[in-house]
């Protein structure tokens, strides 16, 4: 089994929490459990389903489950099952322990160094249900909760501690999929340059910051509801020399933008934060900002259309036991179907697929295991491309 890189060779920027020698060894200790757990402990639940829980169910049901429902009911009695979903379970939340830890002993300082680039912020701004009630991932609060005045803690925490979950599958600094995003761009449409992109839940703004490097003279805008992420994205990216992306507050189901007034616009990871009402408002916004012949690019995990139901089950983990509760009803969505329900015409919509494009001599790929679902990072993604008439 291969084995994560080491925390030191994490990207570093002036904003990024600093980790004394044990807090940097908690966040390997993790990253590795992870691996173990992937790699080594998740191929024995689906032994344990071939073996005892499928037999169990056709002989008594003289037919295979249906449905990943139907699996996980069978799977919950399941003693590998029960281990590697504590397992993984306290793996989150050991993470989030360990990264508040290291924000908040230094939070006075991440805030003052915060303050020096703010973003455009939006007093007054309702951050919707499915964000300020929700602690995605197990985070305390969410991505937008403040735990004092004028806060960047919840988005350090998050910067400082992703390593420990993504084992360094998203590169140095997390922006494998953004990276992955400007390769797609200029293979697939290499005389496409863009001179207004927009980033829409881009949070800290892992996956903007590529963009805006890889075209320096368009104007680069990252939208998100949550305060914190904003104001310690734009210093990061202040930090990081980046000075064609403005962070800015806004309810991505109403943009606070012109009619057709961006080339390129993205979200990476978002639309499952959402909600079944919201993503429709999401996409019909997206479609509205669009240009006629720009293009809009929308990644998330695989859809469950076709998915064997096993393999459903186990990506279905995190709408469970991860907090993320609008998971497993959009993974069910036929989000092409979608996006043509929203504005998009079905000779603009196309579907395809992107890998995390990251340094690779730093950043070995998680192992190849059949059954690491949902670890790797593999994306579905689908857009649309507005005809020009």
């Amino acid at each position: 089994m291969s084995t994560p890189p080491d925390y030191r060779v994490v990207g570093r920027h002036p904003m990024m929490p600093r980790t004394t020698h044990d807090e940097a060894a908690r966040f390997n200790f993790l990253a590795n459990l992870n691996r173990y757990l992937s790699a080594n402990v998740l191929p024995m639940v689906k032994t344990a389903y071939e073996q005892h829980a499928l037999p169990e169910f056709v002989a008594r049901e003289g037919r295979e489950p249906a449905t990943r429902h139907e699996v996980r009911k069978l799977m919950q009695k399941q003693r590998a099952f029960q281990n590697w979903s504590a397992l993984r379970r306290s793996t989150m939340e050991l993470r989030q322990q360990a990264g508040r830890s290291v924000v908040l002993r230094q939070v006075d300082t991440l805030n003052a160094q915060a303050r020096a680039a703010p973003p455009k912020l939006q007093p007054g701004l309702e951050v919707p249900r499915y964000i300020s009630e929700v602690d995605q991932h197990c985070m305390p609060g969410g991505y937008a909760t403040e735990v004092t005045a004028c806060d960047v803690s919840a988005a350090a925490n998050y910067d400082v501690g992703i390593f420990a979950t993504t084992g360094g599958g998203l590169g140095r600094f997390s922006d494998g999929g953004g990276c992955a995003v400007v390769e797609w761009l200029q293979r697939e449409h290499p005389q496409f340059k863009p001179t207004r992109i927009l980033d829409v839940g881009a949070g800290l703004g892992h996956n903007t910051l590529p963009l805006a490097q890889a075209y320096p003279d368009a104007e680069v805008i990252a939208v998100d509801v949550a305060a914190p992420m904003l104001r310690y994205g734009q210093a990061r990216a202040t930090g990081m020399k980046v000075s064609n992306v403005t962070f800015q507050q806004a309810n991505a189901e109403t943009l606070p933008f012109p009619t057709d007034s961006f080339d390129f616009v993205m979200t990476c990871m978002f639309l499952h934060e959402t909600s079944r009402t919201a993503i429709e408002r999401v996409l019909a916004e997206i479609y509205r900002v669009l240009r006629p012949g720009g293009i809009s690019l929308h990644l998330e995990q695989p859809q469950y259309s076709g998915m064997p139901v096993y393999e459903q089950f186990v990506r279905d983990w995190d709408a469970y036991n991860n907090n993320e509760p609008f998971w497993t009803t959009m993974h069910d969505l036929d989000l092409r179907e979608l996006a043509m329900r929203n504005g998009a015409a079905a000779n603009e919509c196309f579907e395809t697929g992107l890998a995390a494009v990251v340094d690779a001599s730093l950043f070995p790929p998680a192992p190849a295991q059949a059954e690491d679902y949902g670890r790797k990072a593999a994306w579905y993604a689908f857009g649309v491309a507005k005809a020009t008439v």
